[in-house]
């Protein structure tokens, strides 16, 4: 058995572990489409809130079963040895077995199935290719014999799922029209989803680099993917003044001026943390899309 990184720690309540297993600090990449999606809509006079309702709960449980999945499937693959410094894994430190974990998954996706139906009901075939796509990709990540995290298509997947899909889909849900303003608003959400996955691989770059997971990190190296995550910030910044010289957005658009000081946290984080340091970066990068998406979605809303 691989020994745990909390061994000095109180045992950990079924509550807690499933808590660990959900990976909560992830999950503003699943909720912030959905809301900046739905502002698009209603920026359009195109709002469906029963649609909104049902895309967030989906994209959640998608989320989680995607972090379940991962957390049981790169046990397999040795890809969370004893050294790994990110937050504990529970499958990896014994907590739960990888069998349970991918039970779990089995029944999270039947459940974003379900809450997922009736909007590929009311968008038609576009939605269904988007949510099959997805719940495929939720296991392939990490599963199968050609997983994406393994092969430096994460960034690829994130930007795809979480902007495009994400935030375009939640809109064309809604107004059954695909736009440009969908597209556009899509671009800096995918790019800050993407950052927090850029941060976790930066932190597991050596652990990866030895279990064979051919990241973007582990191809590009420390430097360029600290790169890589300051130029995702920089479209996050740059999209808004785009979208208002578009006529998209008026001057509301000076709402996302307040996520300033987050981007310039953010810009001194990756510059010079490393290490566990980074397990506090990844959270910020999470709560910063949040932020950066309602601000957003602001500015959408007013502006509309």
């Amino acid at each position: 058995m691989i020994r745990i990184d909390v061994a000095d720690r109180a045992p950990l309540s079924r509550w807690r572990t499933w808590v660990l297993a959900a990976r909560p600090k992830t999950l503003p990449a699943a909720l912030t489409p959905v809301i900046t999606g739905t502002a698009v809509a209603f920026h359009d006079n195109g709002v469906h809130w029963p649609s909104a309702v049902l895309a967030l709960i989906t994209a959640l449980l998608l989320q989680i079963a995607a972090n379940v999945a991962n957390d049981a499937l790169d046990f397999r693959r040795g890809a969370d040895p004893v050294e790994r410094i990110g937050p504990v894994r529970v499958t990896a430190s014994g907590l739960v077995s990888s069998r349970t974990m991918l039970s779990a998954t089995a029944v999270l996706l039947l459940l974003a199935t379900a809450t997922g139906l009736p909007l590929a009901i009311r968008g038609g075939w576009p939605m269904f290719l988007i949510g099959a796509a997805a719940i495929v990709c939720a296991v392939a990540y990490t599963g199968g014999p050609f997983p994406l995290g393994y092969l430096g298509l994460g960034e690829i997947f994130v930007f795809a799922f979480f902007g495009l899909a994400g935030v375009a889909g939640t809109a064309y849900v809604q107004t059954l029209d695909l736009t440009g303003l969908a597209l556009a608003a899509s671009v800096p959400i995918g790019a800050l989803a993407a950052g927090i996955l850029v941060v976790n691989n930066l932190r597991d770059l050596r652990t990866d680099a030895r279990a064979g997971k051919r990241t973007v990190a582990v191809r590009i190296g420390e430097r360029w993917t600290r790169r890589e995550y300051k130029a995702l910030v920089l479209i996050a910044l740059a999209t808004p003044p785009i979208l208002w010289s578009a006529g998209w957005l008026g001057w509301w658009w000076l709402l996302t001026l307040a996520w300033l000081p987050v981007a310039g946290r953010l810009w001194s984080d990756i510059s010079f943390r490393s290490g566990k340091q980074l397990n506090a970066t990844l959270g910020d990068t999470g709560k910063g899309l949040l932020l950066y998406g309602l601000l957003l979605s602001c500015a959408l809303v007013l502006g509309g």
